[in-house]
């Protein structure tokens, strides 16, 4: 199949969508403190410098959609959004998080670069509304439910408010309790949009709610599933890392290590070149 010319989403210097190198979303699941922030940037930076990869950095504020009460949720709003507008001051570097209600969409927007819709809250129509209204970039993940197609309509919402940078982002497909599966069809189905997507690598091999109070995953197969992604064509991956994954606050399981970002971006541009037609 030919690759489809998407609208290009301009975010600070990165351009996302048509004949572009793949972008790429990456940090910490969740914000753990300015210290932690700055040093992730510094590790994403140095792991994209080989290839010269544009990267935006992505870390939330509050995990709202979490397993169980007990599990951590964050720093909240307030200490967040000063954490990521240090960040973009100090590093230059567009940052991206998540929003859950609509009266949070104007105040994320005057720090962050790009405003993430959950997954399940992909079809709130106040929440997408609210969103295209501040006039940043739009990143909406699918919902686990969805089907691809169903994307269309979605990205409609926020498009009524004439904001049309909009991305959209797979992240799987429920497939029975706990599981996740990913349909590479729904890729070039979305780009039929002609809105540029995403692939979330990390997040399509959690295991929702699968160690009980909290959720599971399998990040052996997260660059398994990035390859794929690269050569079925996509505009941007997201992939969240982290010094020592296993003692994150939130996803740990399905993040990648950070010392070894450098050589899966590296392994990842190869694929993307070679779909884009620059090998």
């Amino acid at each position: 199949m030919d690759p489809i010319q998407t609208r290009t989403v301009t975010i600070g210097d990165v351009e996302v969508g048509g004949a572009a190198p793949f972008a790429l979303i990456t940090g910490p699941c969740q914000l753990e403190s300015l210290a932690h922030a700055r040093m992730m940037v510094e590790r994403i930076a140095q792991a994209c410098a080989a290839t010269g990869t544009k990267f935006i950095f992505k870390a939330s504020y509050d995990k709202a959609n979490r397993s169980s009460l007990g599990t951590s949720r964050g720093l909240g709003i307030d200490k967040g959004l000063e954490i990521l507008g240090q960040i973009r001051a100090e590093f230059g570097v567009p940052v991206l998080t998540d929003v859950h209600e609509a009266w949070q969409c104007a105040r994320a927007a005057e720090v962050a670069d790009v405003l993430q819709i959950p997954a399940f809250l992909c079809r709130q129509t106040d929440l997408l509304l609210a969103a295209g209204e501040t006039g940043a970039a739009i990143n909406v993940k699918k919902g686990q439910f969805l089907a691809p197609w169903d994307m269309e309509n979605v990205a409609r919402k926020v498009a009524s408010t004439g904001n049309e940078r909009i991305m959209l982002c797979d992240r799987g497909t429920s497939f029975g309790y706990n599981t996740l599966v990913t349909d590479f069809r729904g890729l070039p189905t979305m780009e039929r949009t002609g809105w540029p997507i995403v692939f979330d690598a990390t997040h399509s091999v959690q295991q929702p709610g699968g160690q009980g109070a909290t959720s599971g995953g399998q990040r052996e197969f997260a660059p398994v599933l990035a390859r794929a992604a690269c050569a079925v064509g996509i505009s941007a991956l997201f992939i969240e890392t982290h010094e020592e994954p296993d003692k994150a606050p939130s996803d740990g399981p399905n993040m990648i290590p950070v010392e070894r970002m450098e050589a899966l971006i590296a392994e990842l541009r190869a694929f993307d070149d070679l779909r884009k037609g620059r090998a």
